[in-house]
């Protein structure tokens, strides 16, 4: 099993110690880049992909482990634009 298929595995079983920087290997690995913020902007980061889909997160800190609900979300929004397939 590849790297990236070990990564999803374990994104998809929404682990308690999923880090951001996991989470960017995930994004990446679907195409998303990140979109550079404003002065303001925040801990809140937006990721856009190829056809202009967009996810927006909060970026964990002071640890760099995302919370759950923050997984799922993504999980969601992967599965309802085709890149995860619904189990």
């Amino acid at each position: 099993m590849a790297g990236i298929e070990k990564l999803l595995e374990r994104f998809l079983s929404v682990p308690k110690d999923f880090t951001w920087e996991e989470l960017l290997r995930v994004l990446t690995h679907f195409g998303y880049k990140k979109i550079k913020a404003g002065k303001t902007g925040g801990s809140r980061r937006k990721f856009v992909d190829g056809k202009q889909n967009l996810i927006s997160l909060h970026e964990p800190h002071p640890s760099n482990i995302m919370k759950g609900y923050a997984i799922r979300q993504v999980i969601e929004h992967l599965k309802a634009i085709g890149h995860l397939k619904d189990e």
